[in-house]
């Protein structure tokens, strides 16, 4: 769900792999070897202590995340891909997206059908299936303990806590500016001692039990997506209430999961939903679905997985030994095992082949990036400092060296695949060329770097980020740029970001949803900090063409808007945009019904394994 956000930051967050990707060896063989092979053990030796299979359901599937989750309130962790694909394993949204199609077909989650919009766009409504059932929990005191049924007024009471200023959350922007009277309320519970939920929004109704009204301030062409965000998942007030500020560890959905263990740093497991409604695996998808046995789960109800064990590894051998040794079924090529796995024609060596392994290769709708902090006085008020770190970067080398070439080099914020992106753009800043980039440095006032003081680098503190952080020290020492890194955990440097701290940054952008305009919202001034602009870019002519945009259908008019927005963003420069990746990921032959997808938050209910052939 991009997000900062769902989005979605990062690549494949499950998969287990890093801000960046996999990363680049700086020092040397001998010490990054021992400490990875140090690591293995460690990390295999936790593993096996905590995960106790003769305890298991037969089916239950094993995957890995890279970092620590900060909480499971989907208001809180929509903006991490971490905690957001976290939460859409027990929470519903109106909308998902079918699974097997592409391009993204959004269909009806909770939802009786597709929206209903007035002639003039300006109304929606939307119609609830009866019957679905909040999982059994105890913040239901009124029914011992029995989930009770969803209604409207849920739907109402969670799109408003997004609203909500004393949560502040990072998802205000789907809604900020949109919907009749929000911001009013907004505005008003700024003011208020607590929030009142009781004071009705005109944007916001419940017209009967299983009937929801939005209406919004201008008709937006990409608002249907926003219902199927993890930001919007549909919360029972009950349990907000009996938790209380422990909510965020203890979730209430009414998705196909329940929480059955949370260590934020260590270990989730999730147990299948006895109440879940009934859904079944899609019959109909790509071309290549039934050649690839995908279909073959067609109709089969899901959740397909009884379990879903989700181990924290951190770093990518550990991850990538546990996967081999079979504690993980599935996982992203770490770029330092990528040769010994795949060959030159791009496809799996004999000997994992012939063990029954299976590679998917899969373009992922996301941008690649260092962001440029304009909310810092020295960054921030120095285009030609920004045009000269840019000029200076080597996006070639950087997809070499951490992707084993497999990512195209961007040329500005939008990625393949979506309205806007122009294949034939070439971006003036990204040439790697040094001598341009000192000229740049001398216009800057920062000759040979003479003056400027070493820029605050923020990362997270483990191995990759710290190979990424010597590759950016040696390309912009070539221009007498050098660093201070400040590192920490991923929450840490999340915080850092909201709190406009630091000069620079590596990052990943993911989307949210199949529309340019999630990747062009991330340089509106009104989404600056704690909002998706992490960059904190603000251009006046730049937001009126955003405007503009939100009010047009996908057209050549759209497009050619588009198109003028990626020039000014390239030409100011809070972005280093340098990769669009494609993913190589691996899963053993017992796993069933896996299809990549970066946008599909929710993908994991249609995901299993075969116990006997695991077995075996």
């Amino acid at each position: 769900m991009g997000t900062l956000t769902r989005a979605r930051y990062s690549g494949s967050y499950l998969l287990g792999c890093d801000i960046l990707g996999d990363g680049l060896m700086m020092r040397s063989s001998r010490s990054v070897v021992s400490t990875a092979v140090g690591l293995a053990i460690v990390g295999a030796l936790v593993f096996s202590s905590c995960s106790s299979k003769s305890k298991e359901p037969a089916n239950t599937l094993h995957i890995s995340s890279i970092a620590k989750i900060k909480g499971l309130d989907p208001v809180l962790a929509g903006d991490d891909l971490y905690a957001s694909e976290e939460v859409s394993r027990v929470y519903d949204t109106l909308y998902q997206y079918e699974y097997l199609k592409r391009p993204y077909v959004l269909e009806p989650a909770i939802a009786e059908a597709m929206p209903q919009m007035s002639g003039d766009g300006k109304t929606i409504t939307v119609k609830l299936k009866k019957g679905i059932l909040f999982q059994d929990d105890p913040s239901f005191s009124e029914t011992g303990g029995k989930g009770r049924e969803l209604t409207a007024q849920d739907v109402v009471y969670s799109f408003e806590r997004v609203a909500d200023p004393k949560l502040n959350s990072p998802g205000w922007w789907i809604f900020d500016g949109k919907v009749v009277g929000l911001n009013q309320w907004h505005d008003d519970m700024v003011k208020a001692a607590a929030t009142d939920y009781s004071k009705p929004i005109e944007g916001f109704k419940a017209l009967d039990r299983y009937t929801v009204q939005i209406k919004l301030n201008q008709r937006n062409y990409q608002f249907f997506y926003v219902l199927a965000m993890p930001y919007v998942g549909i919360v029972p007030h009950e349990a907000v209430d009996h938790y209380g500020k422990d909510f965020v560890n203890h979730p209430v959905g009414s998705g196909p999961f329940k929480l059955k263990e949370f260590n934020p740093s260590s270990r989730l497991v999730w147990d299948r939903n006895p109440t879940y409604r009934k859904e079944t695996y899609p019959t109909a998808g790509e071309l290549d679905d039934q050649k690839n046995g995908l279909l073959s789960e067609a109709g089969k109800t899901l959740p397909l997985s009884d379990r879903i064990v989700i181990n924290i590894i951190e770093e990518d051998q550990p991850r990538w030994l546990n996967f081999l040794s079979k504690k993980l079924d599935v996982l992203v090529i770490p770029k330092d095992n990528f040769t010994q796995v795949v060959g030159k024609d791009d496809e799996l060596l004999p000997e994992y082949k012939n063990q029954g392994m299976i590679l998917q290769k899969t373009p992922l709708l996301e941008t690649v990036h260092i962001t440029l902090n304009m909310a810092d006085p020295v960054i921030g008020k120095n285009k030609f400092l920004r045009q000269a770190l840019s000029q200076a970067f080597d996006s070639k080398g950087m997809i070499d060296l951490f992707y084993n070439g497999a990512a195209l080099a961007a040329q500005g914020p939008i990625p393949p695949g979506l309205s806007g992106y122009d294949p034939n753009l070439k971006n003036p800043y990204l040439q790697a060329n040094v001598a341009k980039a000192k000229e740049l440095m001398s216009k800057a006032g920062y000759p040979n770097g003479e003056g400027l003081a070493p820029l605050e680098v923020l990362s997270q503190s483990d191995t990759t980020d710290r190979q990424i952080n010597e590759y950016m020290e040696k390309q912009f020492g070539q221009i007498g740029v050098k660093f201070n890194n400040n590192e920490g955990s991923w929450p840490q440097f999340q915080d850092a970001v909201k709190n406009k701290k630091g000069q620079v940054w590596s990052f990943s952008w993911s989307a949210d949803y199949p529309d340019a305009e999630d990747f062009l919202q991330l340089f509106y001034s009104k989404n600056s900090s704690p909002g998706s602009n992490d960059s904190n870019y603000s251009n006046p002519e730049y937001d009126k063409l955003y405007d503009k945009a939100l009010t047009l259908p996908d057209s050549p008019a759209r497009t050619v808007i588009y198109q003028q927005m990626v020039k000014m963003v390239n030409e100011d420069c809070p972005w280093i945009p340098f990769a669009h990746r494609v993913w190589h990921v691996m899963e053993h032959p017992w796993v069933h019904g896996y299809k990549y997808s970066d946008v599909i938050s929710n993908r994991w209910k249609y995901v299993g394994v075969d116990p006997a052939l695991r077995n075996k």
